[in-house]
């Protein structure tokens, strides 16, 4: 199974450790995550607009899936050297990661993520820089 996702999400994955805007986008993207850590081969699509993470946003929040992200999206893919309709694994994509990311760029990139603070997407981001594996989640 293909998983889908949008440009700024290769990021927040690497940086995610159980916390979400809800129990249900938590049970989600904790999903994907441990798919993508444990199955690294697992095929990627790279799509433009709401992906598989999206799909359990919370309806009572308000919406960023359709606003001021694709942006972001579009940011992450340009440094990356990728672009929307492109297919890799997450292997791959790491790789590329490790290659062109560097932790302190997540501050320069995700100025408007709410998350950015906590530090963990640069966390993620080093852990690949650095050869290690990204945790599981809850560890």
């Amino acid at each position: 199974m293909t998983i889908r996702l949008r440009g700024h999400h290769l990021l927040c994955l690497l940086g995610y450790r159980g916390m979400g805007y809800s129990d249900d986008f938590c049970t989600n993207m904790t999903a994907i995550y441990e798919r993508l850590r444990t199955q690294p081969h697992t095929l990627v699509e790279l799509i433009t607009g709401p992906d598989d993470v999206c799909q359990a946003y919370p309806s009572d929040k308000d919406n960023h899936c359709e606003g001021t992200v694709y942006g972001l999206d579009e940011a992450v893919l340009s440094k990356l050297g990728l672009a929307a309709g492109m297919q890799e694994s997450w292997h791959a994509l790491c790789s590329r990661v490790a290659g062109s990311i560097v932790p302190e760029d997540i501050s320069r990139l995700c100025t408007t993520c709410p998350w950015e603070k906590y530090g963990v997407c640069a966390e993620g981001v080093g852990l690949l820089a650095s050869g290690q594996p990204l945790p599981k989640v809850g560890a």
